[in-house]
């Protein structure tokens, strides 16, 4: 019986998931999580075979929780999304992720990857890989696509500096330096930007 654990902001989503994947045979979906951050501690504590983890969630999103599930437990993460761009499978990649699959494929195929991925193989949605492959590289370094990421929301300096363990002064110079490579007037413009480009 394969050990799965569900993370999903999306309530209906979830337990739609849930519901289907229940009626396969060799899949026992163990929790059912609405954020990352409950989805480490439910994680850390069932210690599942596979955890399904939604991109984008509260706190921490799939990809945080995967790189921190990777550090402490031998699980094995899969990564679905609305936003299945390159740059973000990249992340995902670097994170650790064993798959990596829009969420606009069917229960029976999400079943499939997840047999797969507790078998000890990895999953990356095919069409995704050859848009990788043909796309281009983000021209920021890690540190400043951190900055982006951290003020998505709208954040002051102060608080991605708070975020980052950054000095304010440090933060600002990220930003600036961003501005330049972009050729944007605002960080609100980087921002979306390097979203469109699937870069954070």
């Amino acid at each position: 019986m394969i050990r799965v654990l569900l993370a999903d902001d999306e309530g209906m989503i979830r337990s739609a998931l849930a519901a289907l994947l229940r009626l396969e045979p060799d899949i026992e979906v163990v929790a059912e999580c609405a954020d990352g951050a409950e989805a480490v501690a439910e994680a850390e504590r069932l210690k599942p075979d596979v955890c399904l983890l939604d991109l984008e969630m509260p706190q921490l999103d799939g990809v945080e929780v995967t790189a921190r599930l990777n550090r402490t437990i031998a699980t094995r993460c899969v990564i679905v999304t609305r936003h299945a761009r390159p740059g973000v499978l990249r992340r995902a990649l670097v994170s650790g992720a064993a798959g990596f699959l829009p969420k606009s494929r069917g229960a029976d195929e999400v079943a499939a990857v997840i047999r797969r991925v507790a078998a000890g193989r990895r999953y990356i949605d095919p069409e995704v890989a050859a848009d990788a492959l043909s796309d281009e590289r983000s021209p920021l370094t890690d540190r400043e696509l951190d900055v982006l990421r951290a003020g998505r929301r709208g954040e002051t300096n102060q608080q991605i500096a708070r975020t980052l363990s950054l000095a304010p002064g440090t933060v600002r110079n990220h930003v600036s330096t961003v501005l330049g490579k972009l050729a944007v007037d605002t960080r609100q413009q980087a921002v979306l930007l390097a979203e469109e480009r699937g870069w954070i």
